[in-house]
């Protein structure tokens, strides 16, 4: 099968190009700047945005799996983060897709995202494929608006389109807020967080490849949206505790009541930090699995092990790993 992928230097991108060898899968891929490292197939350095012209990679391509995305970043005003997602993540994802489908492309995957449902979740309500979108910031949006534009182009021109949403992602490699948990740990700096009583749902890289690799071939998967997770969800405080013990350290989480933490973040101007420290974020894996007759074939704790022993890899091998990866 000849497959393009978009962010193929990325998180997931690469994780999905390794997987897809197994497959004998014919890989291109797509970034904005060529790796340092030699790739065994051929990259296309190309932004992406409304004027992209995507001709010189689709060429007999038969899937194509957009895992390339515009995320947060810092010092940026909300307008110009707004017009900049609405730019790459929906024009320059729809771009893409009208251009594979006048390519003959069979198969377009997106790599959508949860925040397309919402940003939390009612205790025992799951968000589901069918749950009405609240996309809530401008990230949020972007996908939500490159969905609905990816539907009619498949209604319009017969090209199948594949929509996953993840929550957050983690395994080796990772960076940002799950980096940061795992240094904190690592450090034994005292955290309040020992009395959260949340339930979050994520996923491991491999279980994300898994489906993407699964939805790219399966005769089902036709113009649906999935949503995945590891299938196991867990507090905050749960959370700690596992990456402690794969750490081999013992967790000092304190036991402060979570409403007095969501009150002194508040005060602190932090609320974004406290909804995502404490809050509901479930998401239903019946539809996934009913239609794909598919399972997350790594458990939780088999993952957060795989990511901390990575972490300690790079630190015993970079001493910078911590404050620069």
């Amino acid at each position: 099968m000849k497959v393009l992928i978009t962010g193929v230097t990325g998180f997931v991108g690469s994780a999905v190009a390794k997987h897809g060898a197994h497959f004998k899968w014919q890989i291109e891929g797509q970034c904005r700047t060529l790796p340092s490292t030699k790739l065994t197939y051929s990259v296309h350095c190309l932004s992406i945005d409304s004027q992209t012209d995507w001709s010189s990679c689709l060429y007999e391509k038969e899937v194509v799996i957009h895992c390339a995305a515009r995320v947060h970043q810092m010092d940026e005003s909300p307008e110009i983060a707004s017009k900049a997602y609405l730019e790459v993540n929906t024009h320059g994802t729809l771009n893409l897709a009208r251009q594979a489908a006048q390519a003959g492309v069979k198969r377009f995957i997106f790599l959508s995202s949860i925040k397309v449902n919402g940003e939390q979740t009612e205790p025992g309500q799951p968000f589901t494929a069918e749950f009405p979108p609240i996309p809530l910031d401008p990230y949020g949006a972007s996908k939500y608006h490159a969905e609905q534009g990816l539907r009619e182009i498949a209604q319009e021109t017969g090209m199948e389109v594949v929509i996953i949403r993840p929550p957050l992602v983690y395994g080796p490699e990772v960076k940002a807020n799950f980096l940061s948990m795992i240094q904190w740990i690592d450090k034994g700096i005292p955290l309040p967080l020992g009395r959260i009583k949340n339930q979050r749902s994520m996923v491991f890289i491999d279980n994300l490849v898994s489906l993407i690799t699964t939805a790219a071939e399966h005769p089902e998967a036709v113009n649906q949206t999935f949503l995945v997770s590891d299938n196991d969800d867990v507090s905050t405080t749960e959370l700690l505790r596992l990456i402690a013990s794969s750490l081999g350290k013992r967790s000092r989480l304190l036991p402060v009541p979570s409403h007095l933490l969501v009150m002194l973040l508040r005060m602190l101007g932090k609320g974004d930090i406290a909804e995502k420290l404490t809050a509901n974020l479930q998401v239903d894996l019946q539809h996934t699995q009913r239609i794909l007759n598919w399972q997350p074939p790594v458990a939780l704790a088999h993952g957060i092990q795989s990511t901390v022993d990575y972490y300690q890899a790079q630190k015993s091998s970079h001493k910078e790993y911590g404050a620069h990866l």
